[in-house]
This record gives structure tokens, sequence and C-alpha cells, in this order.
């Protein structure tokens, strides 16, 4: 998550020093997304078929392929050709990371204790954890384009990478499942509402803030710090950088919070399938809000920049428990038996929102700047609440008591 965190940061700051148009940035992370979905839906039978540790594997040495294959891309190339080679490893990348963590959160639904709230929690703390290493990984991609360049900063990832995949191959703990060959692939489309349900919130969900999250914000910040010249530019790196690891772990921290934050250990399925519903339509106000500010506003100013980025850290702690309850509700509904295949199906919901939200957001930002993303957020949160609102109550669950 660290090197997926620092790679868009690196890719998105790099490209659009070099020219490229807000669409065009959009188009380099199109196939990481679109990869998602296809690796999400095959990733739980294979994992099914295989074994989690094999998907796991795959996921780790993927990416170190996919950051030695990105340090080759020639500055001299055309820019159509650049895009193709950037987009074909994104993909890569793309299916790298969701390998890794479908296997991680299918581990947590076969490994968490029951009883007490322990599903929810464990599911949080994973979670989180990896939510704020990635915000981790966007200012570190940002400080390594400022200081040792695109090509080290790859490379460097590459390395640490596969010391990381050389240690797990030699200590990964005994106890995950290793497969069954009777399982097939249609078994990965859910025929129970509730996740079908949850997987259409989550679509929603996710691309409301990458809408804005992709795109639309970097590239705002950036022209309202960088004046062109070269000290600016690292400035704006650092600035842009930070504000998005911020960001991301503040969004982790509040994720790894939200069973305290929910009260989740007391409470039955019941009443956090209703806080889904509110919390979902609470979020929806904060893009709506800072839509209309900066459309009201005469221009880039102060305060404006200001109201965004308070804006956006409360959008991201609202944003993480609500995540954070997608996450605990899709092991609820599903059955150990079938956990890989349900999370897989949830997870490629996951990405065609992030898929959606990516080409919104360049798109979104072209047309009508700013105001349009954000109003474009809100939208899609709203579609989230509706789709929340068709989740019933399984029955007593054990988790939480």
């Amino acid at each position: 998550m660290l090197t997926d965190g620092a790679l868009r940061m690196l890719v998105l700051l790099h490209f659009h020093t070099l020219g490229f148009s807000p669409v065009q940035l959009a188009y380099l992370f199109l196939l990481y997304e679109v990869a998602g979905i296809v690796t999400n839906l095959s990733a739980g039978w294979i994992a099914a078929r295989f074994g989690l540790t094999t998907t796991l594997y795959a996921g780790l040495g993927l990416q170190v392929a996919a950051l030695i294959a990105l340090a080759q891309l020639d500055p001299g190339w055309a820019v159509g050709l650049s895009v193709a080679y950037v987009m074909a490893v994104q993909g890569a990348s793309g299916v790298a990371k969701d390998l890794a963590k479908m296997s991680s959160k299918s581990a947590v639904k076969l490994l968490a204790p029951e009883g007490d709230g322990g599903l929810f929690l464990w599911v949080a703390i994973l979670t989180g954890s990896k939510n704020a290493v990635k915000g981790l990984g966007f200012l570190l991609g940002a400080a390594m384009l400022a200081t040792v360049g695109f090509v080290g900063a790859v490379l460097g990832m590459a390395a640490v990478l596969a010391a990381i995949l050389l240690g797990v191959l030699i200590a990964m703990p005994a106890g995950l499942p290793r497969g069954r060959k009777g399982a097939k692939f249609t078994e990965v489309f859910s025929r129970s509402p509730n996740v079908n349900w949850l997987s259409a919130a989550r679509v929603f969900l996710f691309g409301a803030r990458d809408v804005w999250f992709v795109v639309g914000i970097p590239i705002y910040f950036y022209a309202v710090l960088s004046d062109g010249s070269e000290d600016s530019r690292r400035t704006a790196f650092f600035v842009i950088g930070g504000f998005m690891a911020v960001w991301i772990i503040l969004y982790g921290a509040v994720q790894a919070a939200a069973p305290r934050i929910l009260r989740a250990a007391s409470r039955p399925e019941a009443a956090l399938i209703d806080a889904a519903r509110r919390w979902s339509a609470g979020l929806s106000l904060v893009p709506a809000t800072l839509a209309l500010a900066v459309w009201l506003a005469p221009g880039p100013a102060p305060w404006l920049t200001a109201t965004l980025v308070a804006g956006l850290l409360v959008f991201g702690a609202i944003f993480a428990v609500n995540s954070a309850l997608h996450s605990y509700l899709i092991l609820a509904f599903t059955r150990a038996e079938r956990v890989t295949m349900d999370v897989g199906f949830y997870y490629m919901a996951n990405a065609a929102g992030r898929l959606t939200g990516t080409l919104l957001s360049g798109v979104t930002y072209q047309l009508g700047g700013l105001a349009l993303v954000l109003g474009t957020a809100a939208v899609m949160l709203g579609l989230s609440t509706v789709a929340a609102a068709r989740l019933r109550a399984q029955g007593p669950s054990p988790q939480p008591a």
C-alpha cells in the first residue's frame, strides 16, 4: 500500500508537469481501475481455487515487475505512446494491489475472533492501518519526485518491495485456506440482495471520493500554489503530497476508531445497517456545501483554499466511518465458505466506483472546474444512500454481540 500511494502521486505530478491535460491524467489511471474490476471479480475465484497465499504472493511480485517496467519509460516518446505505456503499467499495478488487498481482507473473516464485535474491530484495524500507510505513500511519492526524481523513486520502491516479498515467502504463517478444486467461476456472482445492494452503495461511495481526489483537487491546488518556477513547483509538490497524505492518514485513523465511534460491540446488525444509511446521507452534505462555496467565490482566494482543506478533511472523517461500516457489513453478510467470492465481488464494485470517479474527475474538472467536480460527488453520494437504504438485517448475528 505504501508503494501504491507513492506511485499514484508520482505519476499524477510527474505527468502534470510534462503538460498533460486533466483528461489525459485521468486516462493514466483508467486501466488501473479497469484492472481492479477484473481482478477483484476473478481473484475471489482464484483464491477459492488455489488458496489465499497464492494471490498474495502474485500481488507482491507483480507490483515489483510493474515498478521496474515504469522506470523504462522514455521521455522522448510521443505523448500517445507514453499514455498507452503508463496505462498498461498502471493496469498491472492495479492487478497487484487488488490481489494483495483481497487476500488480506478475506483472511480477516477466517482469523478474527468471534463475539464482542471482534470482526468489526479487526476489519477496522486492518483497513485503517492500510490506508494510513497508503497516505504516507502519497507524501513519500511527492517527496521522492522532488528529490531523487521519477526513475530513482520507482526503482527504489521496487527494491524495497522485493525485499518484503522475500520476507513474506519465508515467514508466512500456516492456517489460511489452500483452495478447493471444485470452485466454479460462476460462484463469484452473489445471489444475496444484501451483498448486491452493499456493492452498489460502494460503487457510488468511492466514485464520489475519486471524482475530486484523483485529478480535480491536486490540479486545482497546483494551479493555486505554482507560478511555473522551479521553486514553486517543488513547494507545490510537497504541499499537495502532504495534504493527500494527511487526508489518507486521517481517513485510516478514523476507520481504525470506527468501532468505538459507533459503539459497535453493543449494537446489533440492524443498528449498524441503519448507521450506514445515516452516515452516507450526512456525507453528501459536505461536497454539496463545498461546491456552493466554490461556485459563489469570484476566484481562488486564501479563504476558499482554507475552506476546501477543512471541508475535505471533514469529508475524509465521515467517509472513513462509511467505508468501515461497508467493510464490516460485507463480511457480516457473507458465509465463511464463500468469503473470497463475496469479498472479491464487493471490491470489484469498489474498483468500478473508482473507475467512474477517475474518469469523471478529469472530465468534470475540464468542463466545469472544481464546482462541477464537487457537485458530482454530492450526487453520487445521494445515490449511495439510496442503495444503502435497501439493506436489511439478516437476523441474529454473532458479530457484534
